[in-house]
Formats: C-alpha cells, structure tokens, sequence
C-alpha cells in the first residue's frame, strides 16, 4: 500500500489529524441547517407520540449498533476489541449518513480493521462478506414476510407498470457493463479474480468456525428485524393505522428499493420510499409521512452529532 507522505514542514504547520476530528462535526452542521425544516416538522411530531413507543423504538435503533458489531465479527476470522468495535459501529452510522450509502461505514471499519492487524485483502474481503449476508437475510426476511402475510402491500402502487421496462433496461445494462470491464480490461479482471480468491476463501474459514457463523447470519437477520421493529414502534406511537408487521414488510420493501440509489445515509430517498411504502400497506398520508419523519428523527438526527463526536474521537485516539 502506498503512503502519502506530507513535506515536512507542511506537516508541522497542518494538525492533519486534528482537522479530520473536527471535519464530521463540521458536516454535521452543514447538514443539518440544509434540513432544519425537515428536522423542526419531525421533532413537532415528536412531541406528539406516546413515549413509551418512542423509548422502544429508541432500544431498537441502539440494539441495531450491537447487531452491526456482531456481525462484522463474524465476517472475520480475527477476534477484534468487543467496545472498541461497538464504538466504531455507532461512529460508522454516522459516517454512513454524510457519504453515499454504504461509503462511510465501509471505510470506517475497513480502516478499524486494518489498524486491528487484518490484512488489506482480508479486511475487503470481510467487508464484501458483510455487505453479502446483510443483503441475503434483509432479502430473504422481505420474501417471507410477503409470502406470510400476501396482503401487507400493495405493490402496484410501489412501482408503476410504465417503470418495470425501463428498470429492467437499465439492470440489464449494468450487468453487460460490468461483463464488458471484466472481458476486455486485463487487469480488472485478474484484480476481480485476485479478490474474489481472498473473498471465497475467508468465507470459507468464517463458516468452519460456528460462532463466527452465528454472528455472521444472525446479527445480520437481526439488524433489519430491529430497524423495522424501530419503524413499527414509531408507527404505534402516532396511531397510524397499519398492523405492526405490515409496518415491516413497508421498511424492507423501502429499504430494499432504494439501496442502490447514491445518497448520504439514503436522506430524502429512504424518506420517499418510507412514505409510499406505509401508505400502500393502507396507512394514510399524512399520518405516514408523520411517521417517517419521527423515524429519521429518532435512527439518523438524534445519533448523528454523537456518532460524530464518537468519529473524531476514533481518529484521535487512532482507533481508526
């Protein structure tokens, strides 16, 4: 790996380490005057739930942070710090809500994982084996759940008949793009091959250690379980009037739908989908979108100006 190494003097005269302490508190602020009328709507709704719902769903968004360490323990073979890899979960969250989806936990613990001594090759392999089981059981949760209970959605009004042609195109697309890299660029595709090797034989020595296994699938089943528990408590609290496992499959579906849609933390399209979502399981407008307000509240806003605090303090402490 090639180190950047700044002139001497440059180095004197920049606290590098303590500019990237401050940068997430300074992102923070950012974000949220760009949103304060979005945070002054939900907190009003706030006020207006019954709390004992609210302190559950506020268990559950904490419980998601111990459900995302277990699982990122089982993606390694390596035993990593249990608080320090808490610390970095709840750091990771809000990272992963100031850059594109997925960009800023994945760095995070890419980089705590590094610094615990696990390779390079080892620490992405890892992190592709996370982001795999995380994607398998929220998939396979949202087709049970559907096949369970048939009626919870209404996916008509989800998507659109005139839509399925045009997303179906542009997957089609992507997958002959990818192959196209793949067949002509040489060393994409011994990259590709060098990568999958390590990915597969990680794999391969997670799943013959039970544990790293358990933690692995089922801190990964229970992190969306508990996201929806979080969406589901919420709804009970303002009275909208959707079944609690309705509420459910509306998360998964929504969460599902916009994963592959490039925004910091899914802000503005995670809401959207949330929103549809309720409302094709039968909720009304207002109340749903009162709802996903008080949602965001609670899993994005609240954590977010500790989780960057947690952040600066990591790179302080060089943890990350």
């Amino acid at each position: 790996m090639t180190v950047l190494r700044l002139p001497q003097g440059l180095s004197r005269r920049v606290p590098v380490r303590q500019v990237l302490c401050l940068l997430p508190l300074v992102v923070v602020t950012v974000v949220a005057v760009r949103h304060r009328s979005v945070l002054a709507e939900g907190f009003g709704h706030l006020r207006a739930a019954e709390w004992p719902w609210l302190v559950a769903a506020v268990g559950a968004t904490c419980l998601t942070w111990v459900a995302a360490a277990l699982t990122r323990q089982g993606a390694v073979v390596q035993r990593l710090p249990a608080r320090r890899l808490l610390a970095t979960q709840f750091a990771a969250g809000a990272a992963n809500h100031l850059l594109p989806t997925g960009l800023g936990a994945g760095a995070v613990n890419l980089r705590f994982m590094t610094v615990c001594g696990v390779p390079l090759a080892r620490s992405s392999a890892a992190l592709a084996l996370y982001l795999l089981a995380e994607s398998v059981t929220r998939v396979a949760l949202l087709l049970v759940l559907l096949v369970a209970f048939p009626d919870a959605l209404h996916l008509g009004g989800l998507l659109p008949a005139s839509a399925t042609g045009p997303l179906l195109l542009a997957a089609a697309g992507v997958v002959c793009v990818v192959a196209a890299v793949l067949l002509l660029a040489r060393r994409v595709r011994t990259a590709a091959r060098s990568f999958l090797c390590t990915a597969l034989c990680e794999a391969r020595s997670v799943h013959t250690r039970p544990a790293r296994a358990l933690a692995l699938w089922g801190g990964s089943l229970a992190f969306p379980t508990l996201q929806a528990a979080g969406l589901a408590a919420v709804g009970r609290a303002l009275s909208l009037p959707v079944a609690p496992v309705h509420m459910a499959v509306a998360y998964l579906a929504a969460t599902v739908a916009v994963a592959l849609v490039p925004t910091p933390g899914g802000i503005g399209s995670v809401e959207a989908a949330l929103v549809v979502a309720l409302v094709a399981a039968g909720g009304p407008v207002a109340v749903a979108t009162a709802v996903v307000l008080a949602y965001r509240i609670i899993t994005v806003w609240l954590p977010l100006l500790p989780g960057a605090l947690t952040l600066g303090a990591l790179v302080r402490l060089r943890v990350i």
